[in-house]
């Protein structure tokens, strides 16, 4: 029973790392990367569809990045999607190929972005402390039916915190990570 509720804590805790890094993914870096066009949503025949499913996207070099649509009707809704998404950027259209240069981050926005990552990572960490709660509960009511020991409580606690430890760490590499993709120049 100590090694379910073990196993459904480690479970939701990976899971929530995972939600941080892909929060971490839509923060935008001074470079091109695919991946910051995840989020972007295309009207295609009257269906939201992303992006990358109605468009090949490309880094052309450090700062631009190429959206080639697989259909040539698609560059007018591409750009607006583009435009319309909250990642400010600015796409010029160029025949098929619709280029997205990456404008240079100031001081004030580097330390801005670093500021919405550090608050997805502490939304992560909560989120694992939250389980570690579950699980502990789940603990206390085996406890109270008496179908584990108090010992093994204690001793369950302690590997869940352990778990709980292990997960916060991941978060924080991957904030520190963050940190020196958002303060490189």
């Amino acid at each position: 029973m100590i090694n379910e509720i073990l196993k459904d804590a480690e479970d939701r805790m990976s899971k929530a790392v995972a939600s941080v890094e892909s929060a971490f993914k839509k923060i935008r870096t001074g470079r091109a990367h695919p991946s910051i066009l995840d989020s972007v949503k295309v009207n295609y025949y009257g269906s939201e569809t992303p992006l990358s499913q109605v468009a090949n996207i490309t880094v052309e070099d450090a700062r631009t990045l190429g959206v080639s649509p697989w259909e040539n009707n698609l560059v007018p809704e591409i750009e607006k999607a583009i435009m319309k998404s909250d990642l400010g950027l600015n796409p010029a259209t160029n025949g098929n190929l619709i280029r997205i240069p990456m404008p240079a981050l100031t001081e004030e926005t580097r330390k801005n972005y670093f500021k919405q990552a550090k608050n997805e990572a502490e939304n992560g960490r909560i989120a694992i402390r939250n389980i570690r709660r579950d699980a502990n509960g789940s603990l206390k009511d085996l406890v109270k039916e008496k179908e584990i020991s108090e010992d093994d409580d204690r001793r369950g606690q302690d590997q869940v915190q352990k778990v709980t430890d292990k997960y916060v760490a991941q978060i924080e590499e991957r904030l520190a990570a963050k940190e020196k993709d958002l303060m490189e120049i």
